[in-house]
């Protein structure tokens, strides 16, 4: 102690001249000093860090745990007057003579240089600090008793520096009474606190964050507490925090991984907390660009990352999520802790985040994050996957409030996304982890398949096996949704749930429930998930098959067209059996196939039957049936077997005998099943059923069955046999009755005949088969029915009918038969030498055949003459079709014809037979008389040009003269006769028509005038050289009539065969039409269109003679009536023949003939001037300028203002274009606009569109220009838009303002707003876009892209400079004022005229949408932050306002939180389902109580008009918020020890008669319904319990799950407890001293439990009985009032409830 007291006095005199000589500097030294203290720390209490800072740098032994003790006393044992001292214990080292120098120094820290060694101070007077709080610090360390002074000393005049050794006050035993123990720490620092001081200080030791050691390596123990006389008096919150750490070394990453167990115990409350923390410490290396001056001997920073594994330790406070080896007050939002080295502000409060050291570590922080996850993930290896899930709660999901630590989560987050860190699950032992991105999420219904079908023993192993891993399902819950969205795990595709279910056993390998619940989840998610999958190509659906094994199907497979299977169920439920038992019957036919019963009982007896149906319906199509339906199906489906179609029958009838079919339902399947014919054939359909052969009466007449080809059916032997079919007998009897009844059978003659051929007619039919056939032909014209033809002609032609032919029988057809009287028989047969007429035999047949002559004559027998006359004529026809009749057969049949007439006989009949058959030789072969001649010398002139089909008479010979008037009667053509028309129809080929006489050319020529049909004609002439010219024979098209009136034209080009008038004669000229009509030109019209043929020929290579010859005769026929058609004219105009300048040929109507007034036009046009040069045409041509012009020839410049639009050219350099060129062209434009008719081409819009007319921004095309006038000043200025440069085409330049309007220039101001609009991006002055924005508006102009949809928003800071944004990202107004960082509110910059126009314009919102809140709501549930009232409240507000079922769908799913009450510093936001709505008032009183943390759901603490409390709990609940009432769970806990309880009569105290009448008209009542047995019955159980009194409380427990797991439990004590297991009712005695309240509440328990007893198994009426009761109780259950109170509900009792009454209640 000596040389400590030694060393003190020497620092007093060498160093502050106490002693000797004042030192001048120390008054600078003392200012300085106190300055930097002041200034030091923001906060007073700062020194606390700065004690300990300092102890976490001393030295200690080994074998002492470091530990830092602080001890605050009311006692003053310093005699300082001090209210309150502070004592700092700490068990380091001691001070050393270096230290003692240091600490009386300022600036001379021994830290210094020091980081490497772990030194965590910063500055060298951070014990200074302590002055804060203390005018005299005290030091108690190895030997040394020293103080300070804030005061200068007298002696130096210098303070805080000078030490003064402490002589006594206090004592060392002082200290050790106060320490509690005999021995003290090595150093002790005694702080007597400035009054002013007392409060701050011990208000910051009683919060001392329990977190402070967290970061400390040496310090492992740190408590407080308060030292006082008088317990009492004590206001320091004591705290004892003690650490344990565990280390794991990990050098391959240069860290250290270890866990950290921090004990914090308050002594108060003698609570004990402890929280573990996983710690892990990285090295990284210090970067050139982070070194800074405070670190530069530091060559790598280490970063400590802390992951409280439980809740962490922060008494009440709010965590620091950045330590600099001690808290700072940055709360990151982070869940995990950041350490580090950093570099500090001066108040101790942040780091300081421009700082590069600082950024430095942070950039390192992601690195370090990432590799203490994975190892907390990745290294517990004995750690089942489920364990995992929650590590992950260490992502920092959260933004923070510090941009530079989001950019930090932003890094972790893009590393994160990278690492295999995600769990899947494998149902195996082994774990596996992957990228995010590669990991999928399912639904919670289909983990809930897959953990029903893993206890059933399904394997599940390749459940990652299908395109993504499966998330581990322990991490695939909601309350992990944040993390797993943050990372972008996102839901598997839908694809996955078809492939897992596909390649598992999950269909077949599960119960019939599992079964459907898989069903039901595909159901749900159809149409939003799985309708456009592969979920429709697995098997999911089963069936019973073929073999009535359960087999499975997919959906794809019950919904194609063509499907292979048909799947259905019964549409009832007592046709199942039926249905499935006769489908097995026949064989799943038509592919049907029904669910197996138990499938269709299971889905019958499901609560969501309705659900499954209809998507088995609507989306499987699955077909609903009902018996009928399933009979209908069978009919189509048995067309090919024979047993099942037999079987169908039986179906039928026994469907119909269990009334599954109704009589109309079989009568329609009868009419189309199928039927089994007697060769086994199945048909559907049919005409008609045949009685089998051996019962039928057809066989006798036509032996087979005629009527299969007609549809008949002749059913097979197999109906008649018995069959025992689904376990049904059916006898013969009893299927034919059915048969006959339903299918209907019929016979001749009440049958049709088929429409077919009659074999039976082929051969001789006997008498009565002959009589049989006309009877039935003659029952069906009396039944109406009409004969087939095929039937009716076999008849007709059949040789069954018995006749004579001249005395000789035989058979023939009755078409081939005649019933004429004897004598016309006998005439006819002696007349034809050549035909026999057949005569039906009357004697075979008798007097009967001519009862049948209708039917006769309907099977074809012939009664009349004129048929007999065309049979014979028919007859002959038909041998001259096998053989030419020779010459004999014609002479007799002239012949005939000349007998029939001398008999008086018309002939008519047999000429029409005959005369149009080839029968008759003639000179062009066999032709019939109507196309046959007879010669004379009339037809000598014809025969040269035509070959006529004369007789011919050689062959006939002389004697076919005599017939003259027979062969006139067949039509043969008796002389010429003006038989023009048979010339020209046989008119000789074209070749043998050339070079004609000249009578053969007039007969030509009358032909063609007389026959009506020269086509014939001019067609056989046309080409061929039959017409004599002078220049020899010519065809008519090659020949002319020459006319000299015109003929002045074929001297242009020469060379026309003109026809010889010497040769014909004159009389030619009366066919002048004749010879137009073969071609021959006769008109000028005619020679005018060769000529223009020949001038088409000639035009491209006239020459200059061609074309001054042409302009010659074109004069000469001007005053001619011969005028060249229009089509020439035009043709000559339009046909390019006149050369022009341009070096080519052109049409007149596209040439210029030159002129003076063409000059000043031509330099900006490329023009077609006639070429007036001596090379070619020169001076000569305009001596036909009237010619030219009439022609088409532009002459006047007025008239080829077209020409100038067609030809302007622009040079490339728009600088060329003078005034006066672009003035004149707008002159010419205003001539063509005068032109109503006149549209400019599309080349003049092409060559007016580029860049010519100068504005003030430069050369613009017309399209980009305006015209500025008066009417525009009003709105722009000229520098606001692309204005026509009126300075350089001078103001004369307005008066074109309507030609400028049509070349594109924009002239009106109203339609100038698209290009105003367009140059808004040129601008940046506010002032200027707000003066377009107004014109804009004037003229309700609206952006017509989306590129144009912008809207500038002002910088507020700058005039020029601002942003442009889209109107999605605007609204008008925000009256909430809460889209201030969300929207752009464009009302902060723009008048009302303006938010009209771009609420109009830009569509821009008038206010935030539903959706805008919505986000926003999302905002304020990641920010973490309270929320305030006010804003709360105008968000639900604007709900209200806006609530509709579309609002309410949008919340239900974007608000993941809802609001809870949480007092007035805010409200919080917390997961909406542990939010609960507090309908039962008694359970929101008694969880608010035990719950730690607010769970009801927030409301105005006023119910205001804009809010009414009850629409905002309606809102509540639609979008999810369960009530308390339905959301707790109760049980009952405990009860007194029955054993000790008093029994006592119910009737007496509690059951009394009023009660029971009570309780018996409520269960008699219209509600309940409740027969009088069983409501006796209910009270006669009430009256058989004990009933016990109890003094004690009963205790029930309330149990509430919340979506964590966590069960919040609450306790209540009711008066009433009814044990019903062991029919004991406990009542706490009633105390009516205790008021209205006990009353009531008894009242209320006694209810429930009375109710609750009852009516256990209906407890939809336990509240209404509970209020009954209730109400009797508050009456004592007066029968008069009970009277009442029962009619006022509409409530009565029977006699036989009086009885029951009177026999309980027999006292009463």
């Amino acid at each position: 102690m000596e040389k400590a007291r030694e060393h003190i006095e020497e620092i007093r005199r060498k160093k502050f001249s106490i002693g000797g000589e004042p030192n001048p500097l120390t008054e600078d030294l003392h200012q300085a000093v106190r300055n930097l203290s002041a200034e030091l720390y923001a906060k007073d209490v700062h020194f606390l860090m700065e004690l300990i800072q300092n102890a976490e740098d001393n030295d200690y032994l080994e074998d002492h745990p470091p530990s830092l003790e602080f001890v605050i006393t009311s006692e003053d044992i310093t005699a300082t007057g001090a209210p309150v001292t502070l004592l700092i214990f700490n068990n380091e080292k001691g001070f050393s003579p270096k230290n003692i120098d240091s600490i009386c120094s300022v600036g001379r820290s021994t830290k210094k240089g020091n980081r490497k060694r772990g030194y965590i101070g910063e500055k060298g007077i951070g014990f200074k600090s302590v002055f804060l709080v203390t005018s005299q610090p005290y030091i108690f360390s190895n030997g040394y008793k020293i103080r300070f002074n804030e005061e200068p000393c007298p002696h130096c005049n210098l303070g805080y520096v000078v030490p003064e050794w402490v002589e006594e006050n206090p004592t060392l035993s002082d200290i050790r009474q106060i320490y509690g123990a005999t021995t003290l720490p090595t150093t002790t620092i005694v702080l007597p606190l400035k009054p002013d001081k007392v409060k701050p200080v011990t208000q910051q030791l009683s919060s001392i964050h329990p977190e402070v050691l967290l970061f400390l390596s040496k310090i492992k123990q740190l408590s407080v507490r308060e030292h006082n006389k008088d317990p009492r008096l004590n206001t320091v919150s004591a705290i004892a925090i003690t650490s344990e750490t565990n280390f794991v070394t990990r050098k391959n990453i240069d860290a250290e991984s270890y866990t950290l167990h921090l004990l914090a115990e308050e002594k108060a409350t003698g609570s004990e907390r402890g929280c573990s923390y996983y710690m892990w410490k990285q090295k990284f290396p210090v970067r050139q660009e982070n070194k800074v001056e405070r670190r530069m001997e530091v060559e790598q920073m280490v970063i400590t990352l802390a992951f409280p594994i439980e809740e962490r330790l922060n008494r009440g406070m709010s965590s620091p999520g950045v330590y600099a080896f001690l808290p700072t007050e940055m709360v990151t939002n982070f869940p995990f802790i950041i350490q580090a080295d950093f570099l500090l502000a001066s108040s101790r409060e942040t780091i300081l985040l421009d700082n590069k050291w600082n950024k430095g570590i942070l950039a390192c922080v992601p690195s370090a994050f990432i590799d203490a996850l994975v190892s907390l993930i990745k290294n517990s290896e004995n750690a089942p996957v489920s364990s995992l899930a929650p590590m992950f709660k260490f992502i920092p999901v959260n933004t923070s409030s510090y941009q530079e630590l989001n950019i930090v989560r932003e890094s972790i987050k893009a590393k994160l996304i990278e690492e295999n860190i995600v769990p899947s699950e494998s149902y195996t032992k082994q774990k596996f982890f992957h990228k995010p991105r590669e990991v999928g999420r399912l639904m919670p219904a289909f983990w809930s398949i897959l953990e029903k079908a893993r206890k059933q023993e399904v394997s599940l192993f390749n459940l990652s096996s299908h395109g993504k891993y499966i998330l581990s399902s322990s991490f695939d819950k909601e309350e992990y949704d944040h993390i797993l969205n943050f990372l972008g795990v996102e839901p598997v595709n839908n694809e996955w749930y078809a492939k897992c279910i596909q390649s598992s056993n999950l269909v077949a390998g599960v119960s019939e429930d599992l079964h459907l619940e898989i069903l039901l989840f595909v159901a749900d998610n159809w149409t939003s998930k799985f309708d456009c999958t592969n979920m429709k190509s697995i098997a999911l659906i089963k069936y019973v098959g073929l073999d009535g094994d359960e087999s499975l199907c997919s959906i794809n497979e019950c919904t194609h067209w063509n499907r292979e299977r048909v799947v259905s169920l019964s549409h009832q439920y007592d046709q199942v059996s039926w249905l499935v038992d006769c489908s097995r019957e026949f064989s799943c036919v038509g592919n049907r196939f029904f669910l197996p019963k138990s499938t269709q009982e299971a889905i019958f007896s499901n609560s969501k039957r309705v659900t499954l149906w209809e998507w088995l319906r609507d989306h499987v199509k699955i077909s609903f049936v009902t018996v009928y339906d399933y009979a209908v199906h069978l009919n189509s489906s048995l067309h090919t077997d024979r047993k099942l179609a037999v079987a169908f029958v039986h179906f039928l009838y026994h469907s119909l005998s269990k009334n599954h079919l109704t009589k109309g339902e079989v009568g329609k399947l009868c009419g189309i099943m199928p039927l089994v014919d007697n060769y086994g054939n199945i048909s559907t359909q049919r005409k008609g059923v045949l009685v089998p052969a051996n019962i039928s009466q057809w066989v006798e007449l036509v032996g087979s069955n005629p009527w299969r080809g007609e549809g008949y059916i002749e059913l097979a032997e197999k109906y008649l046999q018995p069959v025992r079919f689904a376990g049904e007998n059916t006898s013969k009897e009893q299927l034919l009755k059915f048969l006959l009844t339903h299918v209907g059978a019929s016979d001749i003659p009440y049958i049709s005949p088929p429409n077919a051929d009659f074999p039976a007619v082929y051969a001789p039919l006997t008498n009565q088969n002959a009589i049989l056939l006309l009877d039935w032909i003659q029952n069906l014209k009396r039944r109406g029915i009409c004969i087939p033809g095929k039937f009716l002609t076999s008849i007709k032609e059949g040789r069954w009918l018995k006749i004579t032919s001249n005395g000789c029988s035989g058979y023939r057809s009755p078409s081939q038969s005649f019933m004429l009287t004897s004598s016309l028989g006998n005439i006819l047969q002696n007349g034809s030498v050549l035909v026999d007429i057949p005569l039906v035999d009357q004697s075979f047949y008798g007097n009967r055949i001519n009862e049948y002559k209708d039917e006769l004559k309907t099977i074809g027998v012939m009664f009349e003459y004129g048929e007999a006359c065309e049979f014979i004529g028919n007859h002959l026809m038909s041998l001259a079709a096998y053989s030419t009749l020779n010459r004999d057969n014609v002479i007799s049949v002239l012949n005939f014809i000349r007998f029939l007439t001398k008999k008086f006989l018309h002939p008519d009949k047999f000429i029409d037979s005959i005369n149009n058959k080839k029968w008759l030789r003639t000179s062009c072969g066999d032709r019939s008389p109507v196309e046959s001649v007879l010669f004379d010398h009339e037809w000598e002139t014809a025969s040269q040009i035509s070959d006529i089909p004369f007789i011919d008479i050689e062959y006939y010979g002389e004697e076919i003269l005599a017939f003259e008037e027979e062969l006139k009667s067949l039509g043969v053509l008796i002389g010429f006769c003006g038989s023009y028309k048979l010339v020209v129809d046989n008119l000789k080929s074209s070749s043998r028509l050339t070079s004609l006489k000249s009578d053969a050319v007039l007969l030509l020529l009358k032909c063609m005038r007389n026959s009506g049909s020269p086509d014939k004609i001019v067609e056989a002439l046309r080409g061929v050289r039959c017409f004599k010219t002078n220049m020899g024979y010519k065809s008519p098209g090659e020949c002319f009539v020459f006319d000299p009136q015109w003929g002045c034209i074929l001297n242009v080009f020469g060379g026309f065969p003109l026809f010889d008038d010497d040769f014909y004669g004159s009389s030619t000229f009366y066919y002048r039409n004749e010879l137009k009509q073969t071609g021959v030109k006769v008109d000028f019209e005619d020679a005018v269109k060769v000529f223009a043929l020949s001038f088409k020929q000639h035009v491209s290579s006239m020459t200059k003679e061609n074309v001054v010859s042409f302009l010659a005769c074109y004069r000469q026929l001007q005053d001619t009536p011969c005028k060249f058609p229009s089509d020439l004219k035009k043709y000559i105009r339009e046909e390019n023949w006149l050369r022009t300048r341009l070096g080519d040929n052109r049409s007149p109507s596209n040439c210029i003939l030159f002129g003076s007034d063409w000059q000043l036009i031509s330099p900006i046009t490329l023009l077609p001037f006639i070429d007036d040069s001596d090379n070619y045409y020169g001076k000569e041509i305009h001596e036909y300028k009237k010619e030219l012009k009439k022609m088409g020839v532009v002459v006047d410049i007025k008239d080829g203002v077209k020409f100038i639009a067609a030809g302007l050219y622009f040079p490339r350099d728009p600088s060329r274009i003078t005034r006066g060129n672009v003035l004149t062209l707008l002159e010419c434009i205003r001539f063509l606009l005068q032109d109503r008719n006149y549209s400019f081409p599309d080349n003049f819009w092409k060559r007016v569109s580029k860049k010519w007319l100068k504005t003030h921004v430069g050369h613009r095309a017309p399209d980009e220009c305006l015209l500025f006038d008066s009417s525009w000043a009003s709105y722009l200025k000229r520098t606001d838009g692309p204005f026509v440069h009126e300075g350089f085409y001078g103001s004369g330049i307005t008066s074109y303002k309507e030609e400028l309007n049509a070349i594109g220039v924009i002239v009106d101001v109203e339609k100038g707003c698209p290009l105003i609009a367009s140059h808004l991006d040129f601008h940046l002055e506010f002032p200027t876009i707000v003066r377009i924005y107004n014109y804009l508006s004037e003229f309700k102009w609206e952006p017509d892209n989306e590129a144009a949809k912008r809207i500038w928003i002002p910088s507020e800071s700058q005039s020029q400079s601002g942003k442009w944004v889209s109107p999605g990202e605007c609204v008008l107004h925000d009256k909430d004022g809460l889209f201030n960082l969300q929207l752009q509110v464009l009302e902060k910059h723009y008048e009302q005229k303006l938010l009209s126009f771009f609420s109009n314009a830009f569509h821009v919102r008038y206010n935030p949408s539903v959706d805008d809140y919505c986000k926003l709501w999302k905002v304020w549930e990641s920010s973490g932050h309270p929320l305030q009232h006010a804003d709360c409240f105008k968000f639900w507000v604007y709900v209200l306002k806006h609530w509709s079922a579309k609002t309410e769908r949008t919340l239900a799913d974007s608000l993941v939180k809802l609001p809870v009450g949480s007092g007035s510093d805010g409200i919080v936001l917390s997961n909406k389902h542990d939010v609960f709505i507090a309908d039962d008032l008694q359970l929101k009183d008694l969880f608010e109580r035990f719950s730690p943390q607010p769970i009801f759901v927030w409301y105005p603490r006023q119910s205001l008009p804009s809010l009414p409390r009850t629409k905002l709990l309606e809102i509540y609940r639609k979008i999810g918020i369960r009530t308390i009432s339905e959301s707790v769970q109760k049980e009952e806990s405990s009860s007194p020890d029955i054993a000790h309880l008093n029994q006592v009569n119910p009737k007496e105290i509690l059951v009394k008669k009023g009660l029971v009448r009570l309780i018996l008209g409520f269960l008699a009542g219209p509600t309940m319904k409740m027969e009088v047995e069983r409501r006796h019955e209910a009270i006669k159980g009430l009256l058989n319990i004990t009933f016990l009194e109890s003094v004690e409380p009963i205790t029930v427990n309330y149990n509430l799950s919340l979506s964590s797991g966590e069960v919040v439990k609450a306790k209540a004590s009711p008066v009433i407890l009814w044990d019903r297991e062991s029919s004991k009712f406990v009542a706490q005695k009633l105390d009516r001293s205790g008021g209205y309240k006990n009353i009531i509440e008894y009242a209320t328990y006694f209810s429930e439990a009375i109710s609750e007893g009852l009516l256990w198994e209906n407890i939809d009426h336990i509240e209404a009985l509970s209020e009954l009761i209730k109400l009797g109780f508050t009456l004592e259950f007066n029968e008069e009032a009970v009277e009442f109170l029962m009619k006022s509900k509409n409530l009565q009792i029977f006699m036989e409830d009086e009885e029951f009454l009177a026999s309980t209640f027999p006292s009463d």
